[in-house]
């Protein structure tokens, strides 16, 4: 296993790693009073009532599940970038600041997972960019440099005013497949692609689906496309559970028995990116002779 990137360039298409694997942990929280709309719980609360079920269950992930899925990680011997609802700072300071502690990266996640960057003004999306990573900030003592938006839900501005912040990458990119460099109105930003299939695809389904899926993904890219990138996105509370913690656990295992297998923190593999200068190289053009 090389868990290092290379140091030396090669021909687009080829300038990464064999196989590059981002660990993506998401600690997230709603508003007052309000509960994430998928849980395990089958009957919905009577209308009017507050889903008190559906509130704690999302509160696991402050409480265990961020602080398990770091220690599957450290016993592999790798790290990860853990992104956080400030909302979720506030009610669970201890865990974030144990994010900084063993050495994880911290992200931006918007205030509360329910308060979405689409729909809203500049001035608006902004102010509530800057109040999120202040609180990170206020209660981690370190400033976030990337930022994930909850639900993935941009505007064609947000790039830009994360570029204003001085943030280093930017994870809301479904449409390609490897990080590169893209340009703002305020400067250049790194791109990172984010999971196809996250942990909560299987939320009422076999937890071992997961681990197939990604390990079956994992065999193809391998073999088929050097360089490829997969992003391992589990949420606290529910991947943090010791039901999907374990298929993570098994997951790790297999991919790190590779060797080339590179497995850095968003903020780790953003600065190679810009190192390197990387473009982005067109699928056609990854795998010319």
């Amino acid at each position: 296993m090389n868990t290092q990137a290379p140091t030396a360039k090669r021909k687009p298409g080829a300038a990464f790693p064999r196989m590059t694997v981002v660990l993506t942990f998401l600690m997230e929280n709603w508003s007052v009073g309000k509960a994430p709309p998928y849980s395990p719980m089958t009957s919905p609360p009577k209308p009017g009532e507050v889903d008190r079920a559906g509130i704690l269950w999302a509160n696991y992930g402050g409480r265990s599940g961020i602080a398990r899925l770091m220690r599957v990680a450290e016993r592999h011997g790798v790290s990860g970038t853990v992104c956080v609802n400030a909302r979720s700072a506030e009610l669970f300071p201890e865990t974030v600041k144990h994010i900084v502690k063993s050495g994880f990266e911290l992200g931006g996640h918007n205030y509360a997972q329910d308060e979405v960057l689409s729909g809203l003004n500049e001035t608006d999306e902004r102010a509530l960019i800057q109040k999120s990573l202040r609180i990170l900030q206020e209660i981690s003592g370190v400033r976030p440099t990337g930022w994930l938006s909850s639900t993935i839900a941009t505007t064609e501005r947000t790039a830009d005013l994360l570029s204003e912040e001085k943030l280093l990458w930017h994870g809301d990119y479904n449409d390609i497949d490897q990080p590169h460099q893209v340009a703002t109105r305020s400067g250049r930003i790194v791109a990172i692609p984010h999971s196809d299939y996250a942990d909560n695809r299987v939320l009422r389904g076999a937890p071992d689906d997961w681990y197939h899926c990604y390990k079956d993904m994992f065999d193809y890219l391998y073999r088929q496309e050097p360089g490829a990138l997969i992003n391992i996105t589990m949420h606290g509370n529910f991947g943090g559970r010791p039901l999907m913690s374990a298929q993570l656990d098994k997951l790790l295992t297999y991919m790190l028995a590779h060797d080339e297998v590179w497995v850095p923190r968003h903020d780790e593999l953003a600065h190679w990116v810009n190192e390197h200068g990387v473009q982005e190289t067109p699928f056609i053009q990854r795998f010319a002779a």
